[in-house]
């Protein structure tokens, strides 16, 4: 029982011994690599030892050939191409997809004959379009203004981020949601700035394998904020408001003393009637009583000689005052 446990535990060390030294005798970098669609990614695999021949393949599919023994490289198709690292040393081998494409995108293994096969991961990404609809922006000094910017057909999602005047934009003031449209995704991001001064706004979209973002930009454009007539209008109002009242009160008391001016005059005119009519009265007394009446005889002075009717009455003699 002991003894086939030892075997057991030798065979089991050379094994791993074994396997070691094979997956060292071959070696890729890197085993991971990110690439741009429509740009150029190699692979270098390092030999160790005598080889004769080594086989590519790309996303399941073998795509080159090298045979050592012939210096023989043959290519699948055009896309796909290796050279030996230095022309002297034939254990470096630099394998290169040209004009990688998504389909691209997965394993890449180095099979050299005898040896176990090697794989690195490829993946690859995919710009689209940015634009920011509507364009150029006017607005009021101290306004606000909303921007949308829309990427479409990127792969994976991109990162989007704004500048204005070529500077970052907090990212508090922006949020950006993206869908997926079939293979690729389409996103928006929206904006709110208070506009204080002409800018330049841009909406910039990046990928790691990008050198430099994608961007769109547009201008805003500010007008002068109209002149508020709010304090104006009241301060008009309320001195207007004063004048007015202070106009009908210099009305009432300019009627008021008109009115007790007229009534005094009246007073006045009434009375000088009133003193003038006494007078005028007095002095028709006086008249009337220092009128001589030439008819009138005092009785002292009368005579027996009365007219007498002839009937014995005595006939009275008439006068009139006047």
């Amino acid at each position: 029982m002991i003894a086939s446990w030892k075997i057991w535990f030798g065979l089991m060390s050379i094994c791993l011994l074994q396997c070691r030294v094979v997956s060292q005798k071959v070696q890729l970098e890197p085993l991971s690599s990110t690439a741009l669609r429509d740009s150029d990614v190699q692979f270098i695999a390092t030999i160790q030892g005598d080889w004769e021949v080594t086989n590519w393949g790309v996303g399941g599919i073998q795509v080159l050939t090298i045979i050592n023994s012939t210096n023989s490289i043959i290519p699948s198709v055009d896309r796909f191409s290796a050279r030996f690292c230095v022309s002297t040393n034939r254990n470096c081998v630099e394998f290169i997809i040209h004009n990688v494409t998504r389909a691209d995108a997965g394993e890449v293994v180095c099979n050299v004959q005898g040896h176990q096969p090697v794989t690195a991961q490829l993946f690859v990404q995919e710009s689209g379009t940015v634009s920011i609809p509507g364009g150029n922006v006017t607005v009021m000094q101290g306004g606000e203004v909303e921007l949308e910017c829309v990427t479409t057909a990127w792969f994976p999602a991109p990162t989007i981020s704004w500048t204005q005047n070529g500077r970052a934009v907090n990212s508090s003031l922006y949020n950006t949601t993206s869908t997926p449209d079939g293979d690729s995704f389409n996103s928006t991001s929206t904006v709110r700035l208070t506009a204080s001064r002409n800018a330049r706004v841009d909406c910039l979209a990046s990928l790691s394998t990008l050198t430099a973002p994608q961007s769109s930009s547009v201008y805003i454009e500010i007008v002068p904020k109209p002149p508020d007539w709010t304090v104006l209008i009241a301060v008009v109002v309320s001195f207007g408001s004063c004048g007015l009242l202070g106009f009908l009160i210099l009305v009432i008391v300019i009627c008021y003393k008109h009115r007790k001016e007229k009534k005094r005059n009246y007073q006045d005119e009434m009375r000088r009637v009133t003193t003038h009519n006494q007078l005028s009265v007095i002095d028709t007394s006086e008249q009337v009583r220092g009128q001589v009446n030439e008819y009138y005889e005092p009785e002292n002075q009368r005579n027996d000689t009365s007219d007498w009717t002839e009937s014995g009455f005595l006939k009275h003699r008439h006068m009139t005052f006047v």
